[in-house]
């Protein structure tokens, strides 16, 4: 998707509220109505069959009937997407939205004068029920069929138009890098490069940690909570901005300087999942682990290398994470005293010294060596040893690394 900011007047962010609860409300009901039914009571109702319901109930309110019917019925597929994604085991089970939260609605069948640029910086789109609403011209706005707005914590409107981006080409050089994610350095790139993702700086998390004093002192469904809920939403919206900005810049910068990228294949929802175990078997660490989880999501790993994928389609590769960090990429020899701490490597072996990052992602860029096929002496290609098993050598880099 593409997204830009949105600039709604006064006028026209009530009316775009009053969207958003339309679309909440059908959603909702659609929630409790699939947790209502069960297998003795019959499977729910499909797409088909709740849009006659919405139709009906149109008919009967008529404040539901004033709103958009477009708005209200793309709830519907949303929900039943939302299902699918659920049943195949890739998202969890659709729950209740609140206005409280990020929240927004999707309008199909845009035409090509939906869209209109007015100036060097400006341009507005047409929405059903509000008119024209202008939004910030960035960059090139892709020919979609469809697009959503949507309201931010932060009380910030966007417009997301729903298209494909166009891939970034290759550079041609036959490049090859690796890399490793961390969290003391984001990304460290097999060229020796440290990427580190900015986040909040030391007097706006202070500033953070305040405003969330002040909350947990403040009276619930007052004013005054009200506001310094908005602050801390200004807040955490900046660091996530900054998070974004910083993965599309090192993405597109990956994508152009190299043919194929290598990656671990870290299986991050476990890697945060919570510590606090259950009340028969209480977890140990829990306020460490939670620290480690809140500096791995920090660091944007998942969102990273699903943008690698999408502006470099199958020139990214993924690799087992296993013995990266302790294998030699001058010898390779793995033992766990290699990592003398988390920013030296030195080899227990042959003594090769380097920045810990830089070996793994060293050992991930050559890592087709252990997982794949490797070269033989007449050109031709011969299967490797198994994954599970440590190569004592390997070959040159490849180029670009």
């Amino acid at each position: 998707m593409s997204r830009f900011r949105l600039y709604p007047d006064a006028a026209q962010e009530q009316a775009l509220l009053v969207h958003c609860g339309h679309a909440r409300f059908v959603w909702n009901l659609a929630v409790e109505q699939q947790s209502w039914y069960r297998p003795w009571r019959g499977p729910a109702p499909g797409y088909v069959e709740q849009n006659r319901q919405l139709t009906e109930a149109r008919s009967a309110n008529p404040w539901l009937a004033a709103g958009s019917v477009i708005v209200q019925q793309q709830a519907l597929p949303d929900f039943a997407t939302a299902m699918a994604n659920f049943f195949h085991g890739s998202h969890r089970r659709p729950t209740f939205r609140s206005r409280r939260r990020g929240e927004g609605f999707r309008i199909v069948a845009v035409k090509p004068g939906d869209v209109e640029r007015v100036n060097r910086r400006w341009a507005r789109v047409r929405v059903p029920k509000v008119g024209w609403v202008r939004f910030r011209w960035s960059r090139a706005v892709p020919g979609a069929k469809s697009y959503r707005v949507m309201r931010d914590r932060a009380g910030r409107w966007h417009v997301a138009f729903a298209a494909a981006p166009n891939p970034v080409p290759p550079p041609g050089t036959g490049g090859v890098v690796g890399v490793d994610r961390g969290v003391v350095v984001s990304a460290a790139l097999s060229t020796g490069e440290l990427l580190s993702c900015p986040g909040l700086r030391a007097g706006e998390r202070a500033r953070l940690l305040r405003l969330q004093r002040r909350l947990s002192r403040a009276r619930r469904g007052s004013q005054r909570r009200g506001r310094l809920k908005v602050q801390i939403a200004r807040s955490r919206a900046r660091e996530v901005d900054r998070r974004k900005d910083w993965v599309e810049k090192t993405s597109t910068d990956l994508a152009r300087r190299f043919d194929v990228i290598r990656v671990e294949d870290l299986k991050i929802g476990q890697m945060t999942r919570s510590a606090r175990g259950t009340t028969e078997t209480p977890g140990t660490n829990v306020w460490q682990k939670a620290r480690l989880n809140r500096g791995i999501l920090a660091q944007g790993w998942g969102l990273l290398v699903a943008r690698l994928e999408q502006k470099a389609p199958d020139r990214v590769e993924k690799f087992p994470a296993a013995y990266t960090s302790r294998r030699c990429s001058a010898c390779g020899h793995v033992a766990p005293g290699n990592r003398e701490s988390q920013a030296v490597f030195r080899c227990v072996a042959c003594g090769h010294t380097a920045n810990a990052d830089v070996n793994a992602a060293v050992n991930i860029a050559v890592g087709y060596i252990a997982a794949g096929r490797a070269v033989t002496a007449r050109g031709g290609t011969a299967l490797a040893a198994p994954a599970n098993r440590e190569p004592q050598h390997h070959a040159p880099l490849p180029a670009g690394v």
